[in-house]
């Protein structure tokens, strides 16, 4: 994993407020950094605000009436809050969506192929790129004739992260890689994360529910509850946080809770008082 503290921050999401229908408001003033060649991850619950957090990177938000109405998005010292989502992506971020969103009539190969839609490059270049993901990915190079929509879960979630690298991405946004998929193909996935962070230089924001595979991979991690980050820290320091344990990770100092002792904490949760 990255050290954290030594590089410089290649984003970072200033204090911003997003509001859907002009009226509802999703995000209180949310910042973080993720530095050059880090993977951070994004926790929290089901409704934390964490998809909205990716999606007002990725300036996806308008095709949800949302809007960030406050703060400031910096990639690579310049703003992108207002710019239009292929120019983000022309930028160097691409968002893998929750529900991995494959174009199910297509093939594996096309659907990888669409990721490089923004890139004006020769038929070697993209062959070349193709072979790369491949690399990374030798399921869907087997599977490379499938239509996407007869493909596994995990081998969905693999086409998406692999059309994204075919955009050449500085950082990947992902978003639940998990949701869906079994332990052991999670466990993959996360590697596979792991590899592209390390030999491509990729940086990611990873918006996970999982709290315990999200912070063995990543460096740094946010914790969102109700639209505001109520923690952060170096993923290690997380991991072993009492109050991490007894919320998120369901593990009280008297051990594991059941599920149906899951709300009932000992421990208060004191970013609330």
């Amino acid at each position: 994993m990255t050290e954290i503290t030594q590089n410089a921050n290649l984003l970072s999401v200033k204090n911003i407020e997003v509001i859907y229908d002009h009226v509802i408001l999703v995000l209180k003033g949310v910042s973080l950094d993720v530095p050059e060649g880090a993977i951070v991850a994004l926790l929290g619950g089901n409704g934390a605000g964490k998809s909205t957090t990716l999606k007002a990177i990725s300036n996806l938000l308008g095709a949800e009436r949302g809007d960030v109405t406050k703060g400031s998005i910096i990639f690579k010292d310049e703003r992108i809050d207002q710019l239009n989502p292929s120019t983000v992506v022309k930028k160097g971020i691409v968002q893998v969506m929750e529900g991995r969103h494959c174009f199910a009539h297509l093939t594996v190969e096309e659907n990888l192929l669409t990721g490089a839609f923004t890139r004006s490059i020769s038929r070697k270049e993209l062959a070349d790129s193709l072979e790369r993901v491949y690399a990374y990915f030798p399921r869907l190079k087997q599977r490379r004739s499938s239509l996407a929509g007869f493909t596994s879960g995990g081998e969905q979630q693999m086409t998406a992260v692999g059309r994204a690298l075919m955009a050449k991405p500085k950082m990947i946004l992902l978003d639940e890689p998990s949701m869906g998929l079994a332990p052991q193909i999670v466990a993959e996935i996360f590697e596979i994360v792991e590899d592209l962070n390390k030999k491509e230089n990729v940086s990611f924001l990873l918006a996970e529910q999982n709290t315990t595979v999200a912070l063995r991979h990543a460096d740094y991690g946010y914790i969102l509850e109700n639209g505001r980050i109520v923690m952060d820290g170096p993923a290690h320091e997380l991991a072993n946080n009492e109050d991490v344990k007894e919320f998120y990770l369901g593990i009280s100092g008297a051990g594991r809770k059941s599920f149906k002792d899951g709300k009932h904490y000992r421990r208060r949760k004191r970013w609330l008082a």
